[in-house]
């Protein structure tokens, strides 16, 4: 019995020794998942936010949309056909219009209009006066044969402009003007040349993003043209309205706000890429000689304490520069971060608190993970040591030598054991 007590005591004084050992090899400190670089978005051309469509903090993918912008918005002024489509996306509308006179054309309902005068007016004070919306009849000059209506659209001292409405008629024939809706001479307001009306230009400022017409359709007033953006798109490429992420990461920063103008080349959001996450940690200037470049250690990432994950990393860069700290007593504390790459998975967020553990004891935790080795009795009887735990006197293991002690180990030293380890196995 008394043998039996002294091999207890003696495992319990060698598992503290053991502990100590291991615990003078390795290191721990904490620290926080950050991120090794940011991610600028930046607006592709001008224009006006119309909306931001993710929030600061927000997990976003490659191709999602941050930012829509709001486009201006060209019309149709009048009833006609769509003639002529000059400009394509991604165009400077001023560009199109200077070479071809408008972006696109507009062939009103009237393609007739004539050039008239009060000269050859009825001699009177009514009728050599016009008005501007006043209704005319029309009628050819030389035979009377080609008739019809149109509308005084504008005035210029005697000179005059009508708009026909209805009617067929030979383009260059002279044509007589009446008020009212006969050809009486007394009415007779003046005479002109008919001639083809011109198309109706349509113009705009900025970039083409996107067309609500063809040439040929059939348009009425009020109906959308076409679409602008401020500026201009680089090589002309249209990339639309919408600014997208082009990376995946956690959105850090909006510089856009809605109804807010926004310039050509202008950063409005920054990300944190998910292939940018590392460990950022404070080490004690006195651990400075535990931890070097290229280390791996293991770590542990505080996300849930029912869960034990634990993550290989490589230290990849120690600062230089000390950050010092008062502490509560007054005496200042000198630390060092210590940058850590290591592979994220789905549960990894940005800010997250991580326990980092240098080599040592990385190495002992990878490896009970990994084979499930722990000092239990029966591991520690199959390779002839001392268990830390469960440990059975009656049962110790057969190859129990002097061999399996630590290394200085001195036998008499515990009392009640009066050296009685022998070389061979023990009783």
């Amino acid at each position: 019995m008394k043998i039996r007590k002294s091999i207890i005591v003696l495992a319990a004084l060698l598992a503290v020794i053991l502990c100590q050992a291991a615990l003078a090899d390795t290191v721990t400190f904490t620290g926080t998942v950050a991120a090794s670089e940011t991610h600028e978005i930046y607006a592709p051309i001008g224009g006006t936010v119309e909306s931001v469509n993710a929030d600061v903090g927000q997990k976003v993918s490659a191709g999602d949309t941050l930012i829509t912008l709001s486009t201006t918005k060209i019309y149709a002024e009048e009833d006609g056909v769509v003639t002529g489509v000059f400009g394509q996306l991604g165009d400077s509308a001023e560009t199109v219009s200077q070479k071809y006179g408008a972006v696109m054309y507009i062939e009103g309902e009237s393609v007739y209009a004539i050039a008239a005068s009060t000269d050859n007016a009825y001699n009177s004070t009514e009728t050599k006066f016009v008005h501007v919306g006043e209704e005319v009849y029309l009628e050819c000059y030389s035979d009377g044969k080609h008739t019809g209506t149109g509308v005084i659209t504008a005035i210029e001292g005697t000179d005059y402009t009508v708009k026909v409405l209805s009617g067929e008629f030979l383009i260059g024939e002279t044509v007589n003007v009446y008020r009212g809706d006969t050809a009486t001479s007394t009415q007779r307001i003046g005479r002109g040349t008919l001639n083809r009306q011109n198309p109706t230009a349509v113009t705009g400022a900025g970039s083409i993003v996107s067309f609500a017409v063809q040439a040929g359709d059939t348009v009425h007033r009020g109906d959308l043209l076409f679409e602008t953006l401020e500026g201009s798109f680089d090589g002309l490429y249209m990339s639309g309205v919408e600014i997208d992420a082009d990376v995946d990461g956690v959105l850090s920063q909006i510089d856009a706000q809605q109804g807010q103008n926004t310039q050509k080349g202008a950063v409005v959001a920054t990300l944190w890429p998910d292939s940018a996450m590392r460990v950022e940690a404070e080490i004690e200037e006195a651990n400075l000689g535990a931890i070097a470049v290229g280390d791996p250690v293991s770590i542990e990432l505080v996300w849930n304490q029912d869960d034990e994950i634990t993550y290989a990393g490589t230290v990849s860069m120690i600062s230089a520069i000390a950050n010092s700290s008062a502490g509560i007593d007054g005496d200042s504390s000198v630390t060092y971060t210590v940058y850590i790459d290591f592979t994220p998975d789905a549960n990894t967020r940005y800010g997250m608190s991580a326990i980092v553990t240098t080599l040592d004891e990385a190495e002992e935790a990878v490896e009970r993970e990994e084979e499930g080795t722990e000092n239990t009795e029966e591991n520690a009887i199959a390779e002839g040591r001392f268990p830390s735990e469960g440990f059975d006197p009656d049962n110790l293991p057969e190859n129990f030598s002097r061999e399996n002690l630590p290394e200085g180990f001195d036998p008499e030293s515990f009392p009640g054991t009066d050296g009685e380890v022998s070389d061979g196995a023990q009783d």
